[in-house]
């Protein structure tokens, strides 16, 4: 199949029901191996591909950044 051919898939990530890595860290504004490191020690939620790549569940990355959210105390 050809690049940019009509009929070829495109996916926004806000669509996705998962995320890749760096698209993880964008939204909790942490670097790449921050997520790779927390979902090794267990703290974020992810799948596997085939490929073995991790995949992390959109609406748990997007919740976990509210919740981590900075907000005035005053």
């Amino acid at each position: 199949m050809r690049r940019g051919s009509p009929t070829r898939r495109q996916h926004a990530p806000e669509t996705r029901s998962y995320l890749r890595t760096a698209e993880a860290a964008d939204i909790l504004y942490v670097s790449p191996k921050t997520v790779s490191r927390w979902a090794k020690e267990g703290k974020l939620p992810f799948l596997k591909t085939l490929g073995g790549h991790r995949r992390y569940p959109a609406a748990e990355i997007r919740q976990l950044a509210n919740e981590l959210q900075v907000r005035p105390t005053a």
